[in-house]
């Protein structure tokens, strides 16, 4: 029986995840961490085939993490950001998972895994170059979808179709044409996570997809708005101190 590790910061997810491999009655789980940093020293001292690893993590990213390991057992990547490149996991004996992950996709990689198992580890460096070329030097590269949590229940926002999130009491939303999701970054988080080519913070409480902005205009008092393109036409405020780099985005 395959032993694997599992390390992914949500812990909904690797609870879920957890739980879809007990069920195959094919894998041994060794272990499960939230924390990279914990995963990575664990992971470094335990015998394990295979690791189920969540890519994009707070401080060590699952590519920081590989990368760290001297004596590296097979990975099955788990992601819920479609952007990343197939052809960077084009490697034998390596996988990925598209968050949420089914039952049929995890049966599908346990098959690949027991078929291809071997001595012959995968050129990880090899893929770690491939993903820098994709996504930059630093590998970086911005989420294509968000969480949203309702008790038990996970959503996942296409960022494509948000057209703004805002902040109300504690909690922040990403507005959609159709429905307002709740989701755990703040408007200061989302700053520095999401591409800022697409995504321009306009207010304190504000972000808004620089696609969905319509017009800009001046409202009482000499304070400006943003008006955007969805079907309630949407106005957002503008503070005084964000209004010309906007105006610098929108090229006027």
């Amino acid at each position: 029986m395959i032993r694997a590790w599992l390390v992914d910061d949500e812990a909904l997810a690797l609870k879920r995840l957890t739980r879809l491999l007990s069920a195959t009655g094919r894998i041994e789980i060794a272990g499960a961490s939230t924390d990279p940093e914990e995963a990575l020293f664990s992971i470094a001292h335990a015998s394990v085939d295979v690791i189920f690893l969540d890519i994009e993590m707070p401080g060590l990213t699952g590519f920081d993490l590989l990368a760290r390991l001297e004596n590296r057992p097979r990975v099955v990547f788990t992601t819920a950001y479609d952007r990343y490149a197939v052809k960077a996991f084009e490697a034998d004996g390596t996988d990925y998972l598209l968050k949420p992950i089914t039952a049929e996709a995890l049966d599908r990689a346990l098959t690949k895994l027991e078929r291809t198992q071997t001595n012959n580890q995968p050129n990880y460096q090899e893929i770690i170059e491939r993903l820098k070329q994709t996504f930059g030097q630093n590998g970086h590269h911005y989420p294509r979808r968000l969480p949203s949590k309702t008790g038990d229940r996970v959503q996942f926002v296409d960022v494509d179709k948000v057209t703004h999130f805002f902040a109300e009491g504690k909690l922040t939303y990403a507005a959609t044409p159709t429905k307002n999701y709740v989701i755990d970054d703040s408007i200061v988080q989302l700053e520095t996570k999401l591409d800022p080519s697409q995504f321009q913070r306009i207010h304190r409480s504000y972000m808004v997809n620089l696609s969905s902005v319509a017009e800009v205009c001046t409202w009482f008092g000499g304070k400006m708005i943003a008006r955007l393109n969805d079907p309630a036409h949407t106005e957002l405020p503008i503070a005084r101190d964000r209004v010309r780099n906007l105006k610098e985005r929108l090229g006027f």
